[in-house]
């Protein structure tokens, strides 16, 4: 979902930097803080400059260009991350922002570390609003405080080329399938390729395996290395690599099918027999954000009807359901929360580390 360095881009600079910017400095991070008699709302003009740090496909122009338009005193600076373990390394090591994606599956890391403000939902106008089921899912909280905001969600299973499965695919055993060999791409997450690997070789409870069973899949892994052309740094590697002819068949979520399509593919996405995965993300404040009110404005423009009905219409499943109103006909029914219903919810293993370290193992080789 995100490249593999990090690139970082100012866009829309009309006001300048620096003189004339009314961005606020969060100095009491025991929650993101509301300017003084403003009852929750923000009321002084949105300025300044807004930095994020989310996976690429979350700056998609066709989401974040309505909201600089919205503030043209805003000079909004995207910078893009592989995973949250990636953007905890590189906040700790002195990178800086405002808004961070979190991800429900991995965002131990960041939360480990202290880097999320509490959020105020108090200022977050769409909070009553969004999919309870997703609003309330386990790790939106964290010892009491909500430390991000869901905004979109989506099932991971198979994507493959139409004219080389005419026939389609109904299993994640296709992704091992010696004729298939150097055609095959994985997502580069360690947990996504573990818990699809393991429900391949039969286990049917992926997110709690024991140390055995997460050897066992290292194994399998270790083993097919052969089978992979690519471990894809995120949608932009993988629609390449679809419409080169490199890759015929890979894992993947409905947005990033719909990208690949969208970038010249023909491609089918599907929920293997064994179940989709799934993942829900959203935007967390850093602890150290210099520009409160703006990421504020950032989170409820994402969490309003008319953006969720882009992101649904990008291929994501939305979280505040007001927004199916926006989303075309043709894709309402996969923006629709209900979509998810059924699918294995990916968490945090108990023994993540494991997997961490199984899966640097085989990126090594």
């Amino acid at each position: 979902m995100a490249i593999a360095a990090i690139v970082t881009t100012g866009v829309l600079v009309l006001s300048g930097c620096g003189g004339g910017s009314s961005s606020t400095t969060a100095t009491d991070t025991s929650v993101a803080p509301a300017p003084a008699g403003s009852g929750g709302a923000t009321t002084a003009p949105i300025s300044g400059t807004l930095r994020t740090f989310t996976y690429d496909d979350t700056v998609d122009p066709k989401t974040l260009d309505p909201f600089k338009a919205k503030y043209p005193d805003l000079d909004v600076e995207t910078a893009t991350f592989d995973s949250d373990e990636e953007a905890a390394a590189k906040i700790r090591g002195g990178f800086s922002t405002d808004i961070i994606e979190v991800c429900l599956d991995e965002a131990k890391p960041l939360t480990d570390a202290g880097l999320l403000a509490p959020i105020d939902t108090g200022r977050v106008t769409a909070w009553d609003d969004l999919d309870p089921t997703f609003r309330d899912a386990p790790g939106v909280s964290v010892d009491g405080d909500v430390i991000m905001v869901p905004l979109d969600a989506g099932p991971q299973g198979i994507i493959y080329d139409k004219a080389s499965f005419p026939n389609g695919v109904d299993s994640y055993q296709a992704l091992f399938d010696p004729q298939y060999a150097g055609r095959v791409a994985l997502d580069s997450n360690w947990l996504t390729a573990f818990a699809e690997t393991a429900l391949a070789m039969g286990i049917t409870d992926p997110m709690h395996m024991s140390d055995e069973q997460v050897d066992q899949v290292k194994q399998k892994l270790l083993s097919s290395l052969g089978q992979f052309r690519s471990f894809a740094r995120g949608d932009s590697d993988m629609a390449n690599m679809f419409k080169s002819g490199e890759v015929i068949i890979s894992d993947g979520g409905r947005g990033t099918a719909e990208q690949i399509n969208n970038n010249g593919g023909d491609v089918a996405w599907v929920a293997p027999k064994e179940g989709a995965l799934s993942w829900v993300c959203g935007f967390g404040i850093s602890v150290d954000a210099q520009n409160v009110d703006a990421a504020y404005a950032l989170i409820n423009d994402y969490a309003s009807p008319a953006a969720q009905g882009v992101i649904g219409n990008l291929g994501y499943v939305i979280m505040n359901p007001k927004g199916l109103a926006h989303v075309s006909k043709s894709h309402r029914d996969t923006a629709d929360p209900a979509a998810l219903a059924g699918a294995i919810a990916e968490t945090q293993p108990d023994n993540g580390q494991l997997w961490r370290r199984g899966w640097q193992e085989v990126k090594a080789g």
